[in-house]
């Protein structure tokens, strides 16, 4: 019989999926509502969760969000122990998700490449 999805798993899943519904209905804090939240990993005891987002506003306004996050922590952690049942609810760590902004980055250099590939065949199919 295949080995079902690990509890922390499942629980990182679940809590992906709370922190999503709590930012998008529950907070009214402008600096982070423009945020997703790409990944959630729960450490073996459940004490602690890193919390991955991505946001499509400017690199720079990434301290705004940070300030919002770390201001909305309570709340957040507060609002997931009446939706989970869990014992032990964990300390929330968010961590800025690079992975997007590198995918974008590298397929914008991939298609630059194959647009001067096509040029330069262009080129030489003309001579």
């Amino acid at each position: 019989m295949p080995k079902d999805f690990s509890r922390s798993l499942r629980i990182a899943d679940q809590i992906q999926r709370e922190l999503a519904d709590l930012i998008q209905n529950e907070i009214k804090d402008p600096r982070i509502k423009q945020i997703t939240i790409t990944a959630v990993e729960v450490t073996r005891d459940y004490s602690h969760a890193k919390v991955f987002y991505t946001t499509l506003m400017h690199q720079d306004e990434n301290f705004l969000i940070e300030k919002g996050l770390e201001h909305a922590k309570g709340f957040l952690r507060s609002n997931l122990s009446h939706r989970m049942k869990l014992r032990l609810v964990p300390q929330l760590h968010f961590i800025y998700d690079e992975s997007v902004e590198r995918g974008f980055r590298l397929s914008k250099l991939i298609d630059e490449a194959i647009a001067q590939d096509q040029a330069i065949h262009q080129t030489d199919s003309d001579k």
